[in-house]
């Protein structure tokens, strides 16, 4: 492991100040010290970022909830609000990592945690997202658990967070305090698709700190599935976060964001979009999902992520459907 620097910032302005080129900013540390030891990541300093006070939860007057960047993965599941005003977000973290895991790992950290790419993860192998230009061997390599989606000639990684499929689907903003002061990004804008800069998983500035998450209140019935290869402590090979708003037989409303067939959170808004107004069937169901799908580019060995995102998305909307 490379020699680095370390600093611990008690205040915002601190921990910007100290954040100078080569510096990562450290939360629970759960992905970045992991990437260190691998000598994927090479940070020149460590700017220690959990003492500052980001750890609440609170509601705004607003009625929108603030998850501060420092809040654990643990704290955030268990919170009763979110508990019981927003089950899909305590599904999705609960189904991630492990216990001694998300007991360390913070909502920021979360939101910036890198692809487990195998390529990406091994520093011999050559990959656009860690040193550009120098080519995507798993495109013709292995890709059984990679992008169907949004991917590019030059990277076809998948984003490994459930939160942020949960918190894609509930329309939740990333703020952000950066040089010109704090600004508010929704979480669609956060992430950007890989294009020709693999390299950049975010819209983020050099140096801006992510200080909490926004999500607006959600009065649907939702819930998130997700398909692992093994019952814990596994990555999605597909991930659905759906909501849904019934009146009769009429959906008013639908909410669906999809993970692990996607270099981000895939918010699956054609989808969305055939299914507001529509009559609450099977049938709709399975016309969203064709719809939303239409697009996948699959490789050589991923293309049975279509057929299991369009049964999850169709399985989980009709049990929500059914509850509603």
């Amino acid at each position: 492991m490379r020699p680095f620097a370390y600093a611990r910032a008690t205040t915002a302005e601190d921990a910007m100040a100290e954040h100078q080129d080569g510096a990562y900013y450290l939360g629970g540390g759960t992905n970045l010290v992991d990437l260190m030891r691998l000598g994927v990541e090479e940070p020149s300093k460590l700017v220690d970022v959990t003492r500052l006070p980001y750890d609440h939860i609170e509601r705004n007057p607003d009625g929108t909830l603030l998850i501060g960047a420092a809040v654990t993965n643990s704290d955030l599941a268990a919170d009763r609000t979110v508990r019981e005003e927003f089950p899909m977000l305590a599904k999705a973290v609960l189904s991630a990592a492990s216990g001694q895991l998300r007991n360390l790992a913070t909502t920021g950290g979360n939101l910036l945690q890198r692809t487990r790419c195998p390529y990406f993860q091994d520093a011999s192998k050559p990959c656009n997202k860690r040193s550009p230009g120098t080519g995507c061997p798993a495109r013709d390599g292995e890709h059984t658990n990679l992008a169907i989606l949004g991917h590019s000639d030059a990277c076809v990684a998948t984003h490994p967070s459930d939160m942020a499929v949960a918190l894609m689907a509930l329309g939740a903003s990333v703020r952000v305090l950066g040089a010109d002061g704090e600004r508010t990004i929704p979480l669609d804008d956060f992430y950007r698709l890989p294009g020709d800069e693999p390299q950049r998983d975010t819209t983020l500035d050099h140096g801006d700190l992510i200080t909490g998450v926004v999500v607006p209140p959600l009065r649907m019935p939702a819930t998130y599935r997700k398909v692992r290869e093994r019952a814990s402590f596994a990555f999605a090979l597909v991930s659905v976060a759906a909501a849904l708003d019934v009146r009769g037989s009429t959906i008013q409303d639908v909410r669906l964001a999809l993970g692990g067939v996607a270099p981000k959170p895939w918010r699956a808004r054609n989808a969305e979009d055939v299914l507001r107004g529509a009559a609450m069937t099977g049938d709709a169901f399975a016309r969203a999902a064709d719809a939303e799908l239409a697009a996948a580019e699959p490789l050589r060995d991923n293309g049975y992520k279509v057929p299991l995102a369009r049964n999850l998305i169709v399985q989980t909307l009709t049990e929500l459907g059914e509850r509603s």
